[in-house]
This record gives structure tokens, C-alpha cells and sequence, in this order.
């Protein structure tokens, strides 16, 4: 027994040493049969829909179906068999359009078909620029290749440098932005990219500008130069300076949507409102108290403009919730605010263009662009943010009139169909004494809001597209005026450059007299008058102890050169007060004061000077009575509790008891006696009122029979009373008695649903509606006929 048991102990390794052999055998073969596939897949083949048409490992696939994408978007069908095939690639497709799985499958099956481990290093490297757009390709990531065994991970910043080091060395995956991965290339021991088998740019012409061009270059330099690269974009850069930097070769350019009508999708509604820019925050504020059953993002130019607007309206309180998103907030608010607001069913979001590329918000109604986007394709990226997956949106787009020519020529070059609407008159919501009351209880909105002009100017004097942004033409007084501000903040950057180059020059050139000289303000000075060094320090302000000396030295020239150089005044301590007294001071006549309930004896200059102080007395003066006051405005004691012996020294308990009894129920029947007569004289008004309207009803009634009245002598010409008065009193035909309103609510016509805001065509409709309800009179009405044909006339008979 003991040898059979033996010889079975040694057949089960053998047994599974022969499964995992032929489970290897198994993988090899169907790794061969997959890359077969691939090499037979024609990329211009016109049967390729859905991911089962495409030659994928069962691992993606399942992935894939667990994430319910079935059929493929255009981009999708035409990039992925090209990145499958080991091709460059650069992308370009609208907004909206599932770019992010058109590099993520290639990348899963690159790996898998070269059957990459956990040894072997990084093997795709994925770029974003923001760090939004980076969590939610990694979270894709996370869905679609939840059967694969690849390690993936996400280096954006917001956490510990060391902490993302110690990990970094065991992903086959990397979803990052430029910046944080340039850090670790350059100061991470051990994190080796040699094995890097494929680079995708997401986003690629936003990476590629001048935003990131340091760090690209400079990341690439790290980078093997046998991978394959990709890049997507909705509007795709295709420099060759661009390519060749990122050494590709022979790329593939796709561009599924370049012969299309529209640069934008068609389900997308695109209107522009011309308002002039101290009228922005009305507009905007009546915006959203328009649509508050809509989920809205509102872009800005910049994040002190984002923080501006987010807590002067928060103040307001709109009705909708408000969240607002910048890149100088913290990473964990960030995130927290992007989740809110995918989970939000109605919100509206002020942020700047951190969330302006990439980033699906599930379901946004409106895109709102406050701030006129410094070209097309930042226009075609922000409004990008609805209208996806061939979902309804619409955007608006706000533009100063001298920002509308050179806009709307720059949109038309870029075949993006937009159409011009006016707002409503009754829609408009002047918010600036709101701002402006607000920036008054509160000085760090008044900070803000000076922060945010300043960065807004700024921000149109930088921009290059001078055509559109003209800072010249834009009204800042009234901009400033508009946002709550008491006067318009100083612009230094406003300043002539001849004034900047005066304010550089050297003193020798001040001093030569050659040219016209001119002091800090700008104001041209006389050639004879040079300003010294002394006189610059001494009228500059905020300045330490040496700036007093240096103004006696420049004011009081004829001083005293043996003067000291600091002047200190010594403090004496109150004895020695007293023994300078005695010394130097003449006695003084004893004599008595009395304050309050004290006396004192002021026998000397010191306790004289003391008795003067009013600090001093302060304790000795008879303070008066605190008084309080009632809802009528009288005044009053305060109540205090007596001492138990005060209490008894008044009298007996019960006597004292008997007296506050009587006194209180005769302040009792004095106010009800007013009350009382104040009843009455309200019954006796109310009665006659009742009486009043009982005649006014029988004269009305006695009119509408016929019988002799003030209506019935309207044919003798003797009445005094309004002759249109018989016609108020008939009935309005299909009106109702003012009895019956309440029961038939229901009955009443539905309103028709308002608009924000109203084009060309609802201007002609409200002239053309206007004019029907014109009536032309001839000659005034005369007789009993000619009121009733007006009558009939004004209620549309």
C-alpha cells in the first residue's frame, strides 16, 4: 500500500504539470489565431459596425459587453483597425463622438497580443491635459479591461510624490498629465520607460500648444522612439514641426467628420446673443432664474472671474444649485465638485476651460459662454459639453458688440452654423445694486470682484486675435459699475510703453537733459528739475523707521547739524514722576474735589494732571440708569433682584403682596377699557361699510330693471353719474361672475410655455398681433348704438 501511495503522490504534478503545458499550447494558439486575424483585417472594409466584427482577444470583448458598447461610432470603426495594425495615428472627429475607445481598445489589445506582465515594465503611456479628462478615460479604462490582468494607474498630482513613486514601477498602464509625469521621469529612481510600447495624446492640439510644448519635449526625450503613436483631438493639429517632435511615422490621418457641413453636431441648437459687456451678469443672472429646471455650464475666461460670479450669485440665490470649478482649487474638490455634478439632475456650473475638452457631464441642457472664447475651436470644445452621442443640446454664446464682426467670421471659417436671438425685455434682471449692496456688507466679495476685473482685462490684452478682443472699445467703467464695484479698479498694464521705457531709463539719462522726461504718473516734467534718490524714498509710502529722517533731511535743510541723529523721549515711572515734582515743581495749595460719592485731595501738578484724565474719572462718574425699551418705545428699569434684607426692611410680605395685586389689576382694567372702546369703533366702521356697499348694490340693481335711477336718466342728459356705466355693468361675453371664479380654475386656458429669449419672427408675430386689436373710430360715440358697436368691437366680436 505504501508504494501504490507513493506512486500516486508523484502522478499529480505530472498531471498538472501536463494541464498547464497544454493550457500554455491552448493560449499560444489562440494568441496565433488573433494575430493571424489581425494581419487579414482590411481597415477600409466597409462591414465593420460592431466590436464583434473586429478581431479582438475574448477578454476586451467581455469587457466590452459588460459595459454594453455594441456598435461602433464612426471613429471607432476607422481608427481601431488602423491601431491594431500597429499604425500612427492622428484622430480627428466632433465632440461627443467615443474618441476615448478608439485608443483604449488598441491599447488593452497591444498588450495582451505581446502577452505583457507586470515585469515588464510601463507599457502605454495615455496624456491628458486636465485633470478631469484624465479620471475619466481611467475610469473607461477600469470598465472595459476589467478582465484583463494588466495593472493601470492614474498620476494627475493632488497626492504624495512619494506615494506615487512606490507604485509606479509595477503598472503596465499610465493615465496622466504632462506636467506630473514630467516630474517623475526626472526625480523617480527606477522608473524605466525603455519598454514603452505605445504613446497616445489625448486632446493632442491642446497638449501641443504652447501651454505644454516644454514639457512634451521634454517628456518625450525620455521616451523610446520605436512605439506607436497616436493622437486625437476634435480639431486635429497637423504640423509637421508637431509630428516630427513626436517622431511618427508615416501616420494615418482620420478625419471621419472633415468633409461634413458642420463642424459641430447636428443636434446641437447654437445661438448668439449681442449684449454689451456691462449688461453680461444681467443677462446671465436672468439666464439661469429662466431655466432652472436645466442642468447649465457657464464658462468664463478665468478662475477669480469663476469665484466672482459663483458667490455674488450664490448670495442671490437663484433657485437652482450652484457649484463652481477652477484650476487653482485642490484636487480632492475637484473631483468631489465634477462627481456632484454628473449626479445632478438640475445645476448649474461656472467653470473656466479646465472641463472645456473631454469631459462627458451626462445630460447637459445648456452651454452658456459668457466670455467670448479666444477662437473656433475653443467655441467647437466647450460647446462640445452637450449634445453628445447624438443627444439634444443647446449653447449660447455672449458677445460684446465689438466682438461680433470678427467672432461670426471666425465661427463661418470653421462651418459652424449659429443664429442670432435678442432677450426678452421682461426677462432681463438688473443685479448691480444687489452686487453692489453686497460688496459693501461684505469686503472679500469686494476683493473678488476687483481680482476679476483685473484678470478679465487682462485676459482680452493678452489675447493675440486683436480683430476680435479690442480692449480700447469695451465699456470698463460700466463693467465695473455692473459687478458692484464703487469705481473702476487701476489697470497697470494700461500704461503707454513710452512711459514704461522713461520709468527704466538710468539717471545719467534723466539728468543729461537730451530727451523729455517724465515723472511716475507719466506727466512730462521741466528739463532743469532731477529727482534725487533722497526724494524718491521719501515720498514713497509703507516705508521703515529711516524714511522720518530722510524727509527732515530734504524738508529742513537749515536744521541743526549737531542735532541727534534719532530723537527718543524717556517715559517716567510715577515715582519718579513724584521726585521730579517735589524738585522742580512749586507746591500746590491743598484743596478738596468731590466726584460722585468720593473726595479727594489734589495737593500737586501730577494728581492734578490725573483728576484732568477722563479715563481716570471715568470710574468716579455717576453712570446713570440703564433703561430698556418695550415694543411701544417706552422706557424702563431694568428689573434687578433685591437683597433679602432690602426686601424685608419695605414691610410685611403680605401687605406688599395685597399692594402689587391692586396695582397690577388696575393696569389691567385701564387696558381693557381701551380695548374695548378700540372694538367697538371697529364694529361701527365695519357696519358702516356694510351699509354702504348693501346701497351701492340696490342702486345697481335698480339701473340694470329699468327703474328711475341714475342710469335710467341717461336719455334726459340730467344724470350725474358716468354714462359708460351701463356697459360696465353687462356681462362680458364668455366671461365669468367674480362668484364662480374659483369653481371653474380648471376651465382656464393653459399658458403657453415663455422663452428666454425671442428671434426676429416673434417680433413680426407681436406687431402683426398688436395691429388686429387696433380699433379706428371715425367720431366719437354718441349714442346707446355707438357704445354697444365700440363694446362689441373691444371684446372682439
Amino acid at each position: 500500500m505504501a508504494p501504490e501511495g507513493k506512486s500516486k503522490k508523484r502522478a499529480r504534478p505530472a498531471k498538472s504539470g501536463e494541464s498547464r503545458t497544454l493550457k500554455r499550447k491552448e493560449q499560444q494558439e489562440s494568441l496565433a489565431k488573433l494575430q493571424k486575424a489581425v494581419d487579414e483585417l482590411d481597415p477600409k472594409s466597409a462591414d465593420i459596425h460592431n466590436f464583434t466584427d473586429l478581431p479582438l482577444s475574448a477578454a476586451t470583448a467581455a469587457g466590452l459587453r459588460a459595459s454594453h458598447f455594441e456598435s461602433l461610432t464612426d471613429i471607432q470603426a476607422r481608427a481601431i483597425p488602423l491601431a491594431l495594425k500597429g499604425k500612427d495615428i492622428l484622430g480627428a472627429a466632433k465632440t461627443g463622438s467615443g474618441k476615448t475607445l478608439a485608443f483604449l481598445v488598441p491599447v488593452l489589445e497591444c498588450l495582451f497580443r505581446q502577452q505583457w506582465t507586470e515585469y515588464d515594465g510601463l507599457g502605454a503611456l495615455i496624456i491628458s491635459p486636465t485633470r478631469e479628462l484624465a479620471v475619466q478615460i481611467f475610469e473607461v479604462l477600469r470598465q472595459i479591461g476589467r478582465k484583463h490582468v494588466f495593472s493601470a494607474g492614474l498620476v494627475i498630482g493632488g497626492k504624495s510624490l512619494k506615494e506615487e513613486a512606490e507604485r509606479l514601477g509595477r503598472m503596465n498602464i499610465l493615465v496622466c498629465t504632462p506636467g506630473r509625469m514630467l516630474q517623475h521621469l526626472d526625480q523617480t529612481a527606477g522608473f524605466v520607460v525603455d519598454n514603452l510600447q505605445m504613446l497616445v495624446l489625448d486632446e493632442a492640439d491642446r497638449i501641443m500648444d504652447m501651454g505644454f510644448k516644454s514639457a512634451v519635449d521634454a517628456l518625450v526625450e525620455h521616451l523610446p522612439k520605436s512605439r506607436q503613436t497616436m493622437l486625437f483631438s476634435a480639431t486635429q493639429s497637423k504640423k509637421v514641426s508637431d509630428l516630427a517632435r513626436l517622431s511618427l511615422k508615416d501616420p494615418k490621418y482620420v478625419s471621419v467628420h472633415e468633409a461634413a457641413e458642420t463642424a459641430t453636431p447636428s443636434t446641437l441648437q447654437q445661438h448668439y446673443i449681442v449684449t454689451p459687456l456691462p449688461e453680461k451678469l444681467d443677462t446671465l443672472f436672468g439666464f439661469i432664474k429662466s431655466n432652472l429646471k436645466s442642468k447649465i455650464i457657464v464658462f468664463l475666461s478665468s478662475g477669480k472671474q469663476v469665484r466672482f460670479v459663483y458667490e455674488g450669485f450664490r448670495h442671490m440665490q437663484p433657485g437652482i444649485p450652484l457649484l463652481h470649478l477652477h484650476g487653482r482649487q485642490k484636487q480632492i474638490a475637484r473631483l468631489g465638485i465634477t462627481e456632484s455634478f454628473t449626479k445632478a439632475k438640475h445645476a448649474c456650473l461656472f467653470a473656466t476651460d479646465v472641463v472645456a475638452r473631454g469631459v462627458d457631464f451626462p445630460a447637459v441642457d445648456w452651454v452658456i459662454q459668457a466670455d467670448c472664447p479666444e477662437d473656433a475651436d475653443t467655441y467647437i470644445h466647450r460647446v462640445g459639453r452637450t449634445a453628445r452621442y447624438q443627444s439634444v443640446g443647446k449653447a449660447v454664446l455672449f458677445l460684446d458688440p465689438s466682438e461680433e464682426p470678427g467672432m461670426l467670421k471666425r465661427l463661418e471659417q470653421k462651418k459652424i452654423p449659429i443664429q442670432k436671438v435678442h432677450v426678452k425685455e421682461t426677462k432681463k434682471k438688473s443685479v448691480a445694486d444687489q452686487l453692489q449692496n453686497m460688496c459693501f456688507q461684505y469686503p472679500e466679495l469686494k476683493y473678488l470682484g476687483q481680482k476679476a476685473f483685473i484678470s478679465y482685462t487682462r485676459s482680452i490684452h493678452l489675447q493675440k486675435d486683436k480683430e476680435v478682443f479690442q480692449l480700447k472699445k469695451l465699456d470698463l467703467d460700466g463693467f465695473a459699475t455692473s459687478m458692484g464695484l464703487a469705481g473702476t479698479p487701476n489697470i497697470k498694464f494700461q500704461k503707454g510703453e513710452d512711459v514704461k521705457r522713461i520709468k527704466n531709463r538710468s539717471r545719467a539719462e534723466l539728468s543729461s537733459g537730451s530727451e523729455d522726461e517724465f515723472d511716475d504718473e507719466g506727466h512730462k516734467k521741466k528739463k532743469d528739475e532731477v529727482r534725487t534718490k533722497y526724494q524718491k524714498m521719501a515720498e514713497r509710502v509703507n516705508q521703515d523707521v529711516l524714511s522720518s529722517h530722510y524727509r527732515k533731511i530734504i524738508d529742513d535743510g537749515d536744521a541743526d547739524e549737531d542735532a541727534d541723529f534719532l530723537s527718543v523721549k524717556r517715559v517716567l515711572g510715577e515715582d519718579e514722576l513724584d521726585e521730579a515734582g517735589k524738585a522742580g515743581e512749586a507746591a500746590l495749595e491743598a484743596k478738596k474735589i468731590q466726584l460722585g460719592k468720593q473726595e479727594f485731595i489734589v495737593d500737586s501738578h501730577r494728581r492734578e494732571k490725573l483728576l484732568k484724565s477722563k479715563k481716570k474719572l471715568l470710574k468716579y462718574m455717576d453712570k446713570g440708569q440703564k433703561l430698556v425699551f418695550d415694543d411701544d418705545g417706552n422706557a424702563h428699569a431694568i428689573y434687578e433682584l433685591q437683597d433679602e434684607d432690602e426686601f424685608k426692611a419695605q414691610g410685611p410680605v403680605d401687605e406688599l403682596r395685597r399692594q402689587f395685586v391692586e396695582q397690577e389689576a388696575s393696569k389691567v382694567k385701564e387696558v381693557d377699557l381701551e380695548d374695548k372702546q378700540l372694538a367697538k369703533e371697529k364694529r361701527k366702521e365695519k357696519r358702516a361699510k356694510r351699509k354702504e356697499r348693501e346701497r351701492e348694490e340696490e342702486l345697481e340693481r335698480q339701473g340694470m330693471r329699468g327703474e328711475k335711477g341714475p342710469v335710467a336718466q341717461l336719455a334726459g342728459g340730467e344724470a350725474e353719474e358716468d354714462p359708460l356705466a351701463l356697459l360696465r355693468s353687462l356681462p362680458i361675453a364668455g366671461g365669468r361672475d367674480d362668484d364662480s371664479e374659483e369653481d371653474s380654475e380648471d376651465e382656464r386656458p393653459k399658458k403657453k410655455a415663455k422663452k428666454w429669449f425671442q428671434d426676429d419672427s416673434d417680433d413680426e408675430r407681436e406687431k402683426a398681433k398688436k395691429a388686429k386689436k387696433e380699433i379706428v373710430m371715425d367720431r366719437e360715440p354718441e349714442t346707446l348704438e355707438d357704445l354697444e358697436s365700440l363694446a362689441a368691437g373691444l371684446l372682439g366680436n
